[in-house]
This record gives structure tokens, sequence and C-alpha cells, in this order.
């Protein structure tokens, strides 16, 4: 009798660690995914959003508002992933300027620390070096670059480092729109001054580099870029002509090589682009068209850097701003601001084409953030 009693205990504990095991199993195939938006455009939308998302299947679940807040439309996280950082791109806050707010992050849940001056109106990017400890913000309108430090627990120090881009050409309006640290460096890109422009640190500040800065046609408007993995290559992405441009790295300076389009030849409307991500295999090379409505799909040769052109994908929306790709690279997501939906594709690895999946309605969609 007690062997028996034994063995059905046994049995027992076998299924319940089973049971255990399929359940940790179906949590390992989920992540979250936060969602910043517009909130001022009457869309109905009161902040950051978030989603549970299944890697197996490609869908959005449990939308839930993750913290009401005033536009916004960029976020990012701390490289631990224990802070989110979160712009109000806005012209009115302490005077003429946007703010940023940080968050902690404690299983998805968000907490307010602190929301600060931006020192420029409407930012628009945060970038985070490698450590977190330099937080800097592109602002759109105020034509600077704020660049902050950050403490140990993700909240930033009050006066930041202010690098003003409207001295650089009087005859120009300045617009950064993105600013992004590479090893020790500082890139931004400057979308009203038609260059990328590089900063080394120096004793705790940026200070410009030698490094002529990297320029593009006249015209165009670089919005946002992307290294190679190898980071012998940048790929920027032209807002205004619809173009994307490639630079080569030679020992520490860049150098630029050719400029593709991202439209269709026969377009005739008027589109403008918006975001560019490399895939994680760094073979492909993927950018948004607001306007056109489609993501542009690229195959990267690897040694040289240079483009071909795979095809367009419509993205089953209306302005697509930010997309993302999902931790494994099985599927790219795309927020679509005007329609009011999330689009999600999967990408097949050896092609890099994409293929429509799901889809969800949030209002005014702007920027994804996987967790």
């Amino acid at each position: 009798m007690k062997c028996k009693i034994l063995f059905i205990g046994l049995v027992a504990t076998f299924l319940i660690f089973i049971i255990q095991s399929c359940g940790m199993e179906e949590l390992k195939n989920e992540t979250t995914l936060f969602v910043g938006t517009y909130t001022n455009d009457g869309s109905g939308s009161e902040g950051i959003y978030r989603f549970t998302f299944n890697m197996d299947s490609g869908k959005l679940l449990d939308q839930k508002l993750a913290a009401a807040i005033t536009n916004p439309s960029f976020i990012t996280l701390s490289p631990d992933k224990k802070t989110l950082y979160a712009i109000g791109e806005i012209d009115d806050y302490e005077g003429n300027s946007g703010n940023i707010t940080t968050f902690r992050v404690t299983d998805s849940v968000l907490m307010k620390i602190d929301t600060k001056t931006t020192h420029g109106a409407h930012p628009c990017f945060i970038g985070i070096d490698k450590s977190g400890d330099y937080v800097a913000v592109a602002n759109y309108t105020g034509g600077n670059v704020a660049v902050f430090n950050a403490q140990d627990n993700g909240d930033l120090v009050d006066s930041p480092q202010v690098i003003d881009h409207k001295v650089l050409d009087t005859s120009r309006t300045s617009h950064a729109h993105m600013a992004s640290f590479l090893e020790d460096e500082l890139f931004v890109s400057d979308l009203g001054l038609d260059r990328i422009i590089k900063y080394t640190r120096n004793n705790g500040e940026f200070t410009p580099s030698p490094q002529p800065d990297l320029m593009v046609a006249e015209g165009s408007g670089p919005r946002h870029f992307v290294t190679s993995q190898n980071g012998k290559f940048l790929y920027v992405i032209n807002e205004l002509n619809s173009t994307l441009t490639c630079f080569q790295k030679d020992g520490d300076k860049y150098y630029g090589m050719e400029t593709y389009d991202t439209v269709a030849s026969d377009f005739k409307g008027k589109s403008f682009c918006a975001d560019i991500h490399l895939s994680p295999d760094g073979k492909f090379l993927y950018g948004s068209n607001r306007g056109e409505n489609t993501i542009v799909i690229f195959k990267v040769d690897e040694a040289t850097g240079k483009l071909e052109l795979v095809g367009r994908e419509p993205v089953k929306g209306d302005w697509p701003r930010n997309f993302i790709l999902d931790p494994n690279g099985e599927f790219l997501l795309v927020a679509n601001q005007r329609s009011n939906n999330i689009v999600v594709f999967n990408r097949d690895a050896e092609k890099g084409t994409l293929s429509f999946t799901s889809e969800v309605e949030l209002p005014s969609p702007v920027c994804l953030q996987f967790y």
C-alpha cells in the first residue's frame, strides 16, 4: 500500500513538474510591448500603452494603459531594462520646451520617477549609451541636443550639457532629429542642416569630433540611422527626398558611398521616410515610407555594404512611423499613426520578405519598444 501511495505521489509530482515546465515555456514565448502615442491630435489616446506579444502567433493581446502622459512620441528602455524614458513632444513645458519623463519598470509596470525639461521644443528622440550613464535628447524645433547624466535609479541629473545646432548654419533652420551613441561617440542627425554631426567624449563633455560632418544631398532631411553589425557601414534614411544613404567607415572616419530610393519610381504622391532598422542577422535593411505607406526592403552585402532592393510591402494602414522587429527577428511590427493601428508581419529570414499576420487598433501609435 505504501509503495502504491509513493508511486501515485511520484506521478503527481511529475505531472506538476510537466505542467509548470509548459507554463514556463509559454511565458518564454511572450514579451511586453510598450507603445508611445500622440495624445493631442484628437485621436483619444491617453499616453503609453502596454501589450503582451505572443512570439509564436504574432498576436498582440491584453492592451492596457501603462502611463497617462502627454505626447510620448518616443520611448526607450535603459540597457538593463529597469528604466523607461519617454519624451513629451510639446513646446510649453517650463517655458518653450518639451520634457522627458523617467519611469521605473517592475514586471512591465511603469512607476513615474520624475519629469524634466529637455531645454528645447518638440523633443523627438532619446539615445542612451551602452552603460546607461548618458541619455541624449534631440529637440526638433529647439535645434539642439540635451545630454543628461543618469543616476543609479535611472533618474536624470539636472543641468544637462546642451549642444546648440542653431549656431552651425545661420542661413538654415536646425532640426536635430536623432541622437545616438556609437561606442564613446555621439552621432546627431540634423534634418534641417542635411548632415550627421559626430561628437567625442572628453572629460565627461561631448565636443565636436575631428571627423568632418557626414553630409547628404541638400534637401534630403536625414532622420534616423543605423550601423551594420561589424560597424563598417552607417545607413541614413532621409525623410524629405525619400532616400537612403550609405556611409563607409575607414579608420575612425566615415565617407559617403551610395544613395538609394526608398519609394517606387512610378509613385506620384508625396512620401516621407520615417524609421530604419537592420534584421538581427544584419542581412536585410528595412525602412518606412509615410505616404507610399510601405516598408521598403533591401538585401545587404555585408562585405561591401551595398544594398539590393528586395521589394516594398504595403503596411495595411496610413502613415507608418516607427517599426520594430521582435527579439527573435521573426516578426516586424509597424505603428500606423493616421489609421490608428499596429500591424504585425511575419518575416522570412531567408528572403527578407514580409507577410501580414495580425493587427490591433490603437489611437495614434508612433513608437514601439519591446521590454
